[in-house]
């Protein structure tokens, strides 16, 4: 069995609408909700007594500024191919940093965008084990979303297929409800 974190960066800055999208970072509601999921993250790694093997990161201005605020103890690895990439695509990167390391870790923390992220959590899922945390999932993955998914593999070089199912579900309204929906 392996555990999958996904973590989808925080809302981001639109008030220079001459930077390129790369290099957008985060508004203050960003900073705010990334913070939160930072510490809920924390919390929920040490409640399960479960520690991340990796942290697989987009390099957007807004993915780092994410992992900034969070302040996760795990150095990412940047990698640009995750640059608003596909479910596929983040499923083949997540395959080959595995397989780069040393050891086959439990657990990978993958940082990105939608709508590729939510695709995946969409694509690994398997159809019997579509719970009440897939079907929220499925509705809306909104900016800051955490999302873990226990996989029925024994290495990360069989991600892919429906294998998993949706273990943890929290977004930043969850937890705050000032961070909810703005009218």
């Amino acid at each position: 069995m392996k555990r999958l974190g996904i973590l989808r960066h925080a809302k981001s800055d639109w008030d220079d609408m001459a930077k390129r999208d790369f290099d957008r970072g985060l508004n203050d509601r960003g900073r705010r909700g990334a913070a939160l999921m930072g510490r809920h993250i924390r919390e929920y790694t040490r409640g399960e007594g479960m520690e991340w093997g990796l942290l697989l990161a987009s390099p957007a201005e807004r993915v780092q500024r994410t992992l900034e605020a969070a302040d996760l103890p795990l150095e990412p690895k940047w990698n640009r191919a995750l640059y608003l990439a596909s479910a596929e695509t983040i499923a083949e990167e997540i395959r080959d940093a595995a397989e780069a390391l040393d050891s086959d870790p439990g657990a990978i923390l993958v940082s990105g965008h939608n709508p590729g992220l939510q695709d995946l959590l969409l694509m690994l899922v398997a159809r019997d084990k579509e719970n009440a945390l897939f079907k929220e999932a499925c509705i809306k993955f909104p900016t800051a979303t955490f999302a873990v998914l226990d996989i029925a593999i024994d290495s990360w070089a069989e991600l892919g297929g429906e294998a998993g199912e949706v273990v943890h579900f929290k977004r930043p309204r969850d937890l705050d409800a000032e961070l909810g929906p703005e009218s």
